[in-house]
């Protein structure tokens, strides 16, 4: 088995931190899972792309441990319909 780069092992080492952290915090588990999981998916050559997330990851995970921490947000991109699109209907037979 191959062994563990110096900047995986640092990812692991931070995922375990966040599980230790939010251990005490509800509904925090599940999206600290979801979110190491999608990002497992990036290519092990994007280093520069890992490591902005690593460092984002201790920014978030030093919020999390503070005490006044109860809950977890995030903004998301919401496209609305463009309302200046005209929609067709099917006519219906008479």
């Amino acid at each position: 088995m191959a062994r563990h780069s110096k900047l995986q092992k640092q990812v692991l080492k931070l995922y375990k931190q966040f599980l230790r952290a939010a251990k005490d915090k509800p509904g925090f588990l599940p999206l600290i899972q979801e979110e190491f999981r999608k990002n497992s998916q990036i290519p092990r050559k994007d280093v520069m792309h890992i490591e902005y997330l690593f460092r984002r990851g201790q920014r978030q995970l030093e919020l999390l441990r503070e005490s006044n921490t109860k809950q977890v947000a995030a903004f998301i991109r919401f496209n609305p319909p463009n309302s200046h699109t005209v929609q067709k209907t099917k006519d219906l037979p008479s």
